[in-house]
């Protein structure tokens, strides 16, 4: 099975990230083995996700919005752990940039979107603050007939969506 993430890379309440990852692993050990998880690897949702799919034995693909993309990761532990997952991607796919960085980051929402089964959203249910974010994948993954699974850490909530 195929499974992509899209969702925030911070929290308002940093405290709610444990109640995510739980989710996470959770929903991840229910699914029919083999898992891909396939995620553009942002801080936040992303690499925690990409981190449980390996934990229980599952491989990665990473869809990277553009060449250069690690180059909005400040320069410590955040880009390493960027750099570690690529490098335990199973495959990786670079987009080549048309636009705007927003748009850049919505090609790579809707490909990923194409090649899943199901998405994982890890959303507070707002609008996006830019083209791309999060509420712009879930909306496009809707559109395809893609079964989500909204996260919301806010109410501590999983919702299915068709």
């Amino acid at each position: 099975m195929r499974v992509g993430i899209t969702g925030h890379q911070r929290l308002k309440d940093p405290s709610r990230w444990p109640w995510v990852r739980a989710e996470i692993d959770k929903l991840i050990s229910q699914l029919p083995t083999p898992v891909t998880g396939v995620t553009s690897l942002a801080i936040g949702a992303d690499q925690l996700f990409a981190e449980v799919v390996l934990e229980h034995g599952g491989t990665i693909e990473a869809i990277i919005p553009f060449h250069g993309y690690e180059s909005n990761f400040a320069v410590g532990q955040a880009r390493q752990d960027y750099c570690r997952l690529l490098g335990l991607a199973m495959r990786v796919e670079i987009l080549e940039k048309t636009g705007s960085d927003e748009e850049a980051y919505f090609a790579a929402g809707k490909r990923l979107v194409d090649v899943i089964d199901m998405l994982v959203a890890v959303w507070d249910g707002k609008p996006a603050a830019g083209l791309g974010g999060t509420a712009d994948v879930v909306r496009y993954a809707l559109e395809r007939g893609k079964r989500v699974l909204h996260l919301n850490p806010v109410s501590s909530t999983l919702t299915e969506q068709m």
